[in-house]
Order: structure tokens, then sequence, then C-alpha cells
């Protein structure tokens, strides 16, 4: 039976989404069960483009990312594929109308990730995390707001802010990793090897920023999406919070976490403001 496929499929993709991130499967948990697979779904495939470029050493990434693309396409066309990850994938895109302009933009910025390791312009770098970023929170919206074209629109601008910054906070996170083992450096004009509070604080400010304006758009969330967004939102702003308070050079040589005791006393606390409906 095909429903019985897709539905293993899906559970794969939720596998996938729980043993990459406790704290993002803890936000999707918090969604509506009615979206919680959909999101699992565009988890999975995003996840498994950014395994491909960033940890797959000593395989054939160049080989392996056109494979995975082409095979998406091939799903697509289809309407099933023998790879869970792309079935699932495939089918969330068609039920909530996920553009192929955005599947596209985000395959452009993995590829980038196999050949250029420096971002010297801005324009650059905006369009890197367009791509790896800000359209996987475009997807989300997609489903948030089920296919509602208006709504998306409404909500488009605020959830290209969230998506970027939490793709910010991940590379100053990330910092050490990006720099010393893969040789990448996302942040122009900022040099890696005298890493300074200076320069940390300028990327924090733009955060921070991004933070403020995305923020408008979470409050205006269907219910079925508010609390789960609110609840990553949460922690990624408390991660900001602990790598403001750690010195730069600590950032360059460590990888800076917040603690699964702490995720649950955010899931709290969030959930105490959403009940209060401070959100």
């Amino acid at each position: 039976m095909k429903q019985l496929f897709d539905t293993v499929s899906f559970k794969c993709s939720k596998l996938v989404t729980k043993n990459y991130s406790t704290s993002f499967s803890l936000a999707v948990y918090m969604l509506s069960p009615s979206i919680r697979d959909a999101i699992y779904s565009i988890y999975g495939f995003v996840r498994f483009a950014d395994e491909i470029v960033d940890s797959f050493h000593g395989y054939e990434k160049e080989y392996l990312i056109n494979d995975f693309e082409k095979e998406y396409y091939k799903a697509y066309e289809a309407g099933i594929s023998l790879n869970p990850i792309l079935n699932s994938f495939q089918h969330t895109v068609k039920e909530y109308h996920i553009t192929d302009d955005l599947v596209q933009a985000f395959m452009k910025s993995m590829k980038l990730d196999l050949v250029k390791q420096n971002y010297d312009s801005q324009e650059e770098y905006n369009e890197y995390i367009y791509g790896s970023a800000d359209v996987v929170g475009l997807m989300c919206l997609k489903i948030f707001v089920k296919g509602k074209e208006e709504k998306y629109n409404q909500l488009k601008a605020e959830a290209m802010r969230l998506g970027s910054a939490f793709q910010k906070v991940n590379f100053l996170r990330d910092l050490k990793e990006d720099n010393l083992v893969l040789n990448r450096n996302y942040f122009p004009g900022v040099d890696l090897k005298s890493f300074d509070e200076k320069s940390k604080r300028v990327i924090i400010d733009e955060i921070e920023e991004d933070f403020k304006i995305a923020y408008q758009g979470i409050v205006k969330l269907p219910m079925e999406a508010k609390f789960g967004v609110y609840t990553a939102y949460v922690y990624y702003k408390k991660l900001l919070h602990k790598l403001e308070h750690t010195p730069s050079n600590q950032i360059g040589n460590s990888r800076i976490r917040v603690s699964n005791y702490t995720k649950f006393g955010l899931l709290a606390k969030s959930f105490v403001s959403y009940k209060l409906k401070l959100v």
C-alpha cells in the first residue's frame, strides 16, 4: 500500500530530525500534529543535502549532491521515491504548493559550499543566506499558512528574517568547525584568525535586528504553528545570549551549546508565555 509507504517515509524524516537536532525536534513537537510531518519532511531534505557538503569527507560530494537533486526531481515527477526522505519531501512540496524556486535556491547554496570558501561581499553573503536559510523558512511558512497565498505574502519578510537569524547564529556557533575543519568564512570583512569582540558585536547586532523583525511575524502566525516557532525563537535567542557572553577567542576554539536541561527550562517558560497570551 502506498499510504503505508508514505507513513514510513514521514517517520524516517522524523527520525532524521530527532537524531540530528534535539532543539529543532523539540520545537516541531510543539506544532500542531496536523503539520508536524510536513515540517519533518523539510528538515530531512535540507539536513541530508547539508550533510553531503559538510560531512561526507572522502566521498564524491559533487556527485552525491547532484544525484540527490536529480533523484528529488525524479520523485517529484513520478510522485514516489524509494528514498523515504525524498518521498516524504516531494509529497509535502505538492500538498503545500512549495514553489520550485525555493528548492533551487536552496540547492544552489548547498553546491556553493563545495566550491566557495570566502564570502567577500555583503551581496554574496546575503545570497548564500537566502538560499541556505531564508527559503527554508519560506517552505515552512507555506505549511504554517496551509498554502494560502495572501497570508504567506503577509508573513514572508518576517519568515525570511527568522531564517536569517537562525543561520547567522549557527555560523557564529560553528565558527571553529567552519574555520578550522571546513576552511570556510561566511562573514564578509571578518578575519577569523583574529576574530575579536568588535567583529562579534557587529554580527550580534545584525542578528538581534533580524530577531526583532522576525518576532513581529511570529505573533501573527496561525495557532497551529505559533508555539512551535516561538519555542525555536526562544532557544536561538538563548544561544545568541550565550555567544554574546562568551569571549570571542573562545568562540573560535570551541562549539558553544545550550544544555538539554536549559532547553527544557526554556520550553516551560515559552509555554507559560504562550498560555498567558504574551506572544
